[in-house]
Parts: structure tokens; sequence; C-alpha cells
């Protein structure tokens, strides 16, 4: 397969149609040394990654739950419960954490941003060409500031996402993309 047509066909896979196996630890840490190659302004390094896994994920989706409840009180059990189980399908989550030095007198804070985009979806082309599945999520917990403390955010960081990595249990359905010409146009002056 050509390249090009590779990434003609990235797709991300649902995370609750992704399961085990997931990338053993030699395809994990090939993974996870793909991401990082980035574009990557100043060579500031923006971004951090945290692994989860094993049982962990369960402990994660508990905590999390736990600080749903905390924050709103009349949270409904099946809200919780999604909280609960959010990580449990696929066998390894990758939080990629955007590390921002606003300040920086040289590179925009954006700039620090996207690159640390680039890495989250590094990950879902290296999942797929790995043959797994993933998906790249957010969610409430992306931006709770107990969620970051749990996960042991300094005050400079961000969760970017949760990007979901394992076995494609159920194909993934092709959604309608839209067509190039429709967002493409020329700037003539």
């Amino acid at each position: 397969m050509e390249p090009i047509d590779f990434l003609a066909q990235r797709l991300s896979v649902p995370a609750r149609q992704l399961g085990g196996p997931g990338p053993d630890a030699a395809q994990t840490e090939r993974l996870l040394e793909v991401a990082l190659r980035v574009p990557d302004h100043g060579r500031l390094t923006p971004w951090r990654l945290l692994r989860i896994d094993g049982e962990w994920r369960a402990r994660l989706g508990e905590r999390l739950a736990e600080i749903h409840r905390r924050n709103d009180p009349q949270a409904p059990e099946a809200v919780l419960d999604k909280d609960r189980h959010r990580f449990d399908a696929a066998p390894l989550i990758v939080v990629v954490i955007a590390r921002i030095d606003a300040a920086h007198p040289k590179i925009p804070a954006q700039e620090q941003l996207l690159s640390a985009g680039c890495v989250a979806y590094n990950l879902l082309l290296g999942a797929q060409a790995l043959g797994f599945g993933a998906q790249w999520l957010t969610g409430w917990a992306a931006y709770d500031v107990d969620a970051a403390a749990l996960l042991g955010l300094a005050p400079d960081e961000r969760i970017v996402g949760f990007v979901h990595v394992g076995s494609v249990r159920e194909p993934a359905v092709e959604r309608p993309r839209p067509e190039a010409a429709s967002r493409i146009s020329d700037w003539q002056g």
C-alpha cells in the first residue's frame, strides 16, 4: 500500500468497539516513540504521555465517577456508571498532555498546543499502522481540574485527549467525508 493510500483509509474506531489484545510491550514502545515525531517549533517538547493499562483503567474510571458525583451530587447513576466503565474496552489508554509555556517569548501557546494535538493524531496513525484500532476522546474529564489533579498534571499542563488503543472487535463504519473542493479555495490577493 502506498503511504498516501494508508492516510486515505485512516479511520477512528469507537472505543467501545475495541478490545484485547492490545499492543504488546514492544509495539507500545514503538507506538509511543513514533507518536512524538511531530512538528515542534523551538524544540520545546510541549507535551508528555501518560500510559494507562491493566487494572489502572478501572481504577481511573472509578475515581472519575467519584469526582463527577462530588461535583454533581444529582448526577444520574447511569451517567456515573458510564464514567466507571469509560476505559474498560481498549486495553491501552494514552493520555496526551500539553505542557504550555504561555509566556514563551518566541513560540505562541497555540503552536505548542497544536504540536500536542499532532502527538494524539500520530497515536491514531501509529495504532492503525500496527494493525490496531484507536479513538481520540476528550469528555468532561479532559477539562476538569480535579481530574487533572488526579492524573498529576502541573498548572501549565492540560489534557489534549485520551487515546484508546486496542484490537478492532467490530469494524468502524466509514462516515461521510467532505469533498476536498468544498473546503479548498485559492487566495488571489
